[in-house]
């Protein structure tokens, strides 16, 4: 992938160098490969060691994180100004700690999306410049740390006019992988029909489009005491999935990769009200109408990021399968290690744990990740 702009030289604020670009170059490397053909064919380096790392990142498992936030130092700082929700996990932050994690939970590649807040204060030339700052910042990762990350572009919502003009640059330039987007934007939720023009594109390049939980307008500070994301998180998740089915834009859309994030929210809890009789055990029990409510359900994706209990878990299990399912670990607020190690108490077999870790991701990734 090209440097976008940068130079090989260029170290911009916040990245450092690969961990594991160690190996040394020129007569040195010559000199290293020697020595590891002096090993003999029969030894074995530990899966730690620097050959495991740099050939095969995230060792046997090589899962794939589809939930993992980036930031870059100005909107951190600005985090911190504004003193939002969650600010002080941030800090410090920077990609190579992000790559430390990763391999500590056997993570291969993980997927770079904004979280709450987002980029979105009211103004929207701001809003443009966040989101191609912020493009480019991730572009710089993914290109300074081949293989470990994949970029998932900002997006300047609710403006839907330079969101066309960002997808335009972020896929033909910076060779995203697809788009993070947030659950709503000024109680606006994804089917809102001012936002169809930006699905209809996406739906055109056969995007990924990732969704994370935001708490919206409407239902902010609503219980003292009680954090605005207890609730509203999974509760905004479940909206924007609904939204999508019953503005018609998930049918008007077959084309595009929907992944939710926190196991879809709340829409555990919906089935009776929203599925009907169609969450009847005998429907569940068969494939579903691809047009009907259910069906569209069992079409998304779902990551496992603060939802790795086993309520939850059989919940999904039972209402879209373990196919739909993806690895997701909420960095920095969540770590590759700890998500893999909760989801072994989640019920699944061995079969189905590789598919969440890897598998189910590689139906929709590009074929170079393989």
């Amino acid at each position: 992938m090209k440097h976008h702009g940068f130079s090989s030289g260029d170290t911009a604020a916040g990245l450092e160098q690969q961990p594991g670009e160690s190996i040394p170059s020129g007569a040195s490397r010559r000199e290293f490969l020697k020595m590891l053909a002096a090993i003999g064919a029969g030894a074995i380096l530990p899966a730690s060691g620097l050959l495991a790392q740099t050939a095969r990142p995230g060792g046997a498992t090589r899962r794939f994180d589809l939930h993992h936030h980036f930031a870059n130092p100005a909107l951190l700082q600005l985090m911190k100004d504004k003193r939002t929700q969650g600010f002080q996990t941030w800090q410090p932050y920077s990609p190579a700690k992000a790559v430390e994690d990763m391999d500590k939970g056997g993570v291969q590649t993980s997927f770079l999306s904004i979280t709450t807040p987002g980029i979105w204060f009211g103004i929207d030339s701001e809003t443009r410049h966040w989101a191609r700052e912020l493009n480019e910042y991730g572009a710089k990762m993914v290109s300074d740390y081949p293989g470990r990350f994949g970029l998932f572009a900002v997006l300047p919502f609710p403006d839907a006019n330079a969101c066309l003009q960002e997808i335009e640059y972020a896929f033909d330039t910076l060779q995203a992988e697809g788009v993070g987007l947030l659950t709503s934007y000024s109680n606006r939720w994804l089917g809102d029909p001012a936002f169809a023009v930006v699905f209809r594109e996406l739906h055109r390049r056969k995007a990924i489009v990732y969704t994370h939980a935001q708490v919206p307008d409407c239902c902010q500070s609503l219980m003292p005491g009680v954090p605005d994301m207890t609730v509203e998180y999974n509760t905004d998740t479940a909206r924007t999935i609904i939204s999508l089915i019953e503005n018609g834009r998930a049918l008007e859309c077959p084309d595009i990769t929907f992944i939710f994030s926190h196991g879809g929210g709340t829409i555990l809890a919906l089935p009776g009200r929203f599925l009907g009789g169609q969450a009847s055990s005998a429907n569940l029990a068969k494939p579903a109408d691809p047009k009907s409510r259910l069906g569209q359900l069992r079409r998304f994706y779902y990551d496992t990021a603060g939802a790795t209990n086993p309520i939850q878990m059989t919940a999904l299990k039972q209402l879209v399968s373990t196919s739909q399912i993806v690895f997701g670990t909420d960095h920095p607020f969540g770590s590759s290690s700890n998500t893999a190690a909760s989801l072994q108490t989640c019920g699944f077999t061995a079969e189905e744990l590789r598919a969440i870790d890897r598998e189910n991701a590689l139906r929709f990734l590009p074929k170079k990740y393989a």
